[in-house]
C-alpha cells in the first residue's frame, strides 16, 4: 500500500474528537474516534468557572454509547447520555458547563493529556446550553487542498476571544455541507489517508465491478493517485456511467474540479474525516511522495503538499472549537460526490452499477459514522443499529451491501434543533423530486413528501432556521446561466442545484414559507456556492407578509475564482436592477429582494469571496440582528446596509 514505515500510534489512544454534538437540557452527545477500546466516565462540572477540581457528577458510559469497530485500531465512539436515565439532574441554562472524559484502567483525564481541546487559563472544554438562540456560527465547504486559511481556525479564535464572556459563546456551530471533500482530494492528503489507513489496520473490502479485485489492489494500483478516473469499468455501455460520474466534475463556466483522487472504499473515507477534523492522527504519520511518471503531476503533488501542510498546522484549532461548541452537520454533494442525485439520468446510471454504488455508499457509511448519527442519536441507533452492528461485527462483502441497501434507503437524515427559534435542517439531497418524464433535467431538491413534513414542522412557530444546502433564494445571474445550460440538457456542466431548476420543489417551498400559519420570520442559513451574501426577502402572497433572510456563508475553505466572480456581480446588478424586464422571467415576481451591501465595501459589490464562517446574531424575536462572515485572514464582512430592491 504504502513505501512509508507507519510510526508508531499517537500515546493518547484518542485519534479525533470529543466532538460536542445534540445537546439540550436532559441530553449531552459526543463524537470520538479512539485507537483501542477504552472504558469511559464522563465527568460534568456545572456551572464551571474552571476552579473546580472533581466532578459534580461522574457518569459511567457503558449505557450510553454505541461503539463500531472500523479497523484493527480504530473504535468510533458515539455517546448519547440520557440525564434522567442516569439519575442526574438536567443542565441549567446559561450557565458554562465543563467536561472531562476519564480513561483506562487509571482513570485517565483526557483534558490533561490533550489540553489542545481547552482554551487558554482553562482546565477541560466548556460550553453552554442555549434555549434561546442568541450567538450562531455557521458555514460550509471545507476543501483542504485549497490556498485560502480555514474558516474553522478563525471560528476558533473567534471563540477564544470571548472566553470570558459566556454570554457571548455560541449556542451553536452549523456546518451546512461539504466537510469533507470525497471527490477531490489532493494527492499528498491521499498519501496520508493511505499510511493512516495501514497504521490504523482500517478494513479491507472487495471490490465488485472495477477493474480491481480489492482495496489492497487499488492501493498498490498505478493509477490510485490522480488517475482513478480510469478505474471505472472500460467497457462501451459504461460510457454515460464515466461520464455521469467522473465528468461531472468538469464545469467550464464555473469551476475546474478533480475527480482523479476521488474516495473509493470505506478505510479510505473514515481517514479522511480524522486527516480534517483532527491533529492527532498526523503526529508522527511520515509520507513519501508516490511514484508519479508525469512531470505536472510531479509538480502538482509539491504544490499541493505546501497547503496541505499549512492546513495541517490549524488542524488544533478545528477539533478545540468543535469541542466546545455544540455542533450540528449535515451533507451535501461533496460529502458523496459532486452531483450528487443531481438529474433521474444520474441516478439511474450510478446506483445502477456495483462499483459506483459501492463508492457512494461507502461514502455514505462514513457520513454516518461521523457526520450523521449525533445530529438524531436515538433515531439512527433505533433504525440502523443493527445493521451497523452486523457490518462491524463482521465485515463481509453481503452484511457491507446490506448495510449501504440499508442507508439509500434510509429517510430521517433531516433533522430539527429544538430551540427558540427552532432550526429545522434540510436533507436536500437523498429524497428529491424526480423528473420521471424529462430525466435529463434537475430534479427538485425535496419531493413532495419531505416538503409536506416542513410545513407540519414549522406550523404554529413564531420565527424559525432553515437550513438549506443550496440558497434559496440565490443570485438570479447564475441560476439563469444554469437555466439555459439545463435547457440544452448539461446541467452537470454548471453545477444546476438551485432550487428554482425544478418548478414543483420551489413553488411548494414558496407556498410553504407564505402560509399564514408558518412563522412571520424565516431565516435562510445556506452555503455551498463558494461565496456569501445576504437578502431581505418579503413575500407578497396572499395575506401574509412574511419577512426571510436568506444568509449565505460559503466557504469555510473555498472560493469562487474571483475574475469570475467579480463579472458576474456585476452583470447581476446591471441586468437585474429593481425596473429590469428580465425580472419578470424569473420566479420571484411575487417578491422583494433587497440584496445587502457590505458595510465601508470600497466597491458595490454584493457577493463576497472570502473564505472564513458566518456569524448571526438573533433578537428575542428570533430576527437576525447582526450578519458577519467572519474571514478566514481575519478580515471581517459586515452585512447590515440594504441595497436597491429587486423584484
Amino acid at each position: 500500500m504504502s513505501d512509508a514505515v507507519p510510526a508508531a500510534p499517537n500515546s493518547v489512544p484518542v485519534l479525533a474528537g470529543p466532538i460536542l454534538r445534540r445537546m439540550d437540557s436532559r441530553h449531552l452527545s459526543l463524537w470520538l474516534c479512539t485507537s483501542e477500546p477504552l472504558d469511559l466516565m464522563l465527568g460534568l462540572y456545572r456551572d464551571d468557572d474552571g476552579s473546580a477540581d472533581t466532578p459534580d457528577d461522574l457518569i459511567a458510559l457503558a449505557a450510553h454509547r454505541f461503539d463500531v469497530p472500523v479497523g484493527e485500531r480504530a473504535w468510533i465512539v458515539m455517546i448519547d447520555v440520557d440525564l434522567e436515565a442516569a439519575d442526574r439532574p438536567p443542565f441549567v441554562a446559561d450557565q458554562p458547563i465543563g467536561y472531562d472524559l476519564f480513561y483506562g484502567e487509571n482513570q485517565r483525564s483526557l483534558a490533561d493529556d490533550e489540553p489542545g481541546l481547552r482554551y487558554a487559563d482553562e482546565r477541560r472544554p466548556r460550553f453552554v446550553l442555549r434555549p434561546t438562540l442568541e450567538h450562531l456560527l455557521h458555514g460550509s465547504c471545507r476543501r483542504p487542498h485549497h490556498p485560502s486559511g480555514d474558516g474553522m481556525a478563525r471560528a476558533d479564535r473567534w471563540v477564544a476571544s470571548r472566553r470570558h464572556t459566556p454570554s457571548q459563546w455560541p449556542g451553536q456551530l452549523l456546518l451546512t455541507g461539504d466537510q469533507i471533500y470525497a471527490d477531490d482530494v489532493a494527492g499528498p492528503m491521499l498519501r496520508a489517508i493511505h499510511v493512516l489507513i495501514e497504521r490504523l489496520g482500517l478494513w479491507p473490502e472487495d471490490l465488485t465491478g472495477a477493474t480491481v479485485d480489492d482495496s489492497d489492489a487499488l492501493y498498490a494500483s498505478d493509477k490510485t493517485y490522480y488517475l482513478r478516473d480510469d478505474l471505472l469499468p472500460k467497457e462501451k455501455q459504461n460510457t454515460a456511467l464515466r461520464e455521469r460520474f467522473f465528468g461531472g466534475t468538469r464545469k467550464p463556466v464555473f469551476t475546474s474540479a478533480c475527480s482523479g483522487n476521488h474516495l473509493i472504499t470505506f478505510a479510505e473515507g473514515i481517514a479522511m474525516y480524522l486527516l480534517t477534523w483532527s491533529d492527532a492522527p498526523w503526529r508522527g504519520l511520515e509520507t513519501t511522495a508516490p511514484r508519479l511518471e508525469d512531470k505536472a503531476l510531479i509538480k502538482r503533488y509539491d504544490e499541493e503538499q505546501a497547503v496541505i501542510d499549512r492546513f495541517r498546522s490549524e488542524l488544533a484549532s478545528t477539533r478545540r472549537v468543535m469541542a466546545n461548541t455544540p455542533t450540528a452537520m449535515i451533507f451535501d454533494d461533496h460529502d458523496v460526490t459532486d452531483d450528487w442525485n443531481l438529474t433521474a439520468d444520474w441516478e439511474d446510471s450510478v446506483y445502477g452499477h456495483p462499483f459506483s454504488r459501492r463508492i457512494i455508499g461507502n461514502a455514505l457509511i462514513a457520513y454516518t459514522l461521523c457526520q450523521g448519527w449525533g445530529n438524531r442519536p436515538d433515531v439512527f441507533r433505533a433504525r440502523l443499529g443493527d445493521v451497523i452492528r452486523e457490518y462491524a461485527q463482521q465485515p463481509t462483502l453481503q452484511t457491507h451491501d446490506t448495510l449501504i441497501d440499508t442507508l439509500l434507503e434510509f429517510d430521517q437524515w433531516h433533522f430539527m434543533i429544538e430551540s427558540d427559534p427552532p432550526i429545522l435542517v434540510l436533507d436536500t439531497r437523498m429524497h428529491r423530486w424526480r423528473r420521471e418524464h424529462k430525466p435529463s433535467q434537475p430534479s427538485g431538491l425535496m419531493n413532495w413528501e419531505a416538503l409536506t413534513q416542513v410545513q407540519i414542522d414549522m406550523m404554529g412557530r413564531r420565527s424559525a432556521v432553515i437550513v438549506s444546502a443550496a440558497p434559496i433564494f440565490g443570485v438570479k445571474l447564475i441560476e439563469n446561466i444554469q437555466r439555459i445550460f439545463t435547457w440544452f440538457g448539461k446541467p452537470l456542466m454548471v453545477d444546476a442545484e438551485n432550487w428554482m431548476a425544478h418548478r414543483g420543489a420551489a413553488t411548494a417551498m414558496l407556498q410553504i414559507l407564505s402560509h399564514r400559519n408558518t412563522p412571520q420570520n424565516f431565516t435562510v442559513l445556506s452555503g455551498d456556492v463558494h461565496y456569501s451574501f445576504v437578502y431581505d426577502v418579503t413575500l407578497r402572497l396572499g395575506r401574509t407578509q412574511q419577512k426571510i433572510w436568506q444568509i449565505t456563508s460559503s466557504g469555510v475553505k473555498n472560493e469562487f475564482p474571483e475574475t469570475l466572480l467579480v463579472w458576474f456581480d456585476r452583470l447581476n446588478r446591471w441586468l437585474y436592477s429593481p425596473h429590469s424586464p428580465l425580472n419578470w422571467f424569473t420566479k420571484r415576481r411575487r417578491l422583494r429582494v433587497a440584496p445587502r451591501n457590505p458595510r465601508d465595501s470600497a466597491t458595490s459589490r454584493r457577493l463576497v469571496n472570502n473564505a472564513g464562517i458566518g456569524y448571526v446574531r438573533f433578537n428575542d424575536q428570533g430576527q437576525p440582528i447582526e450578519i458577519l462572515q467572519l474571514g478566514a485572514n481575519d478580515v471581517d464582512t459586515y452585512f447590515d446596509q440594504r441595497g436597491d430592491r429587486e423584484t
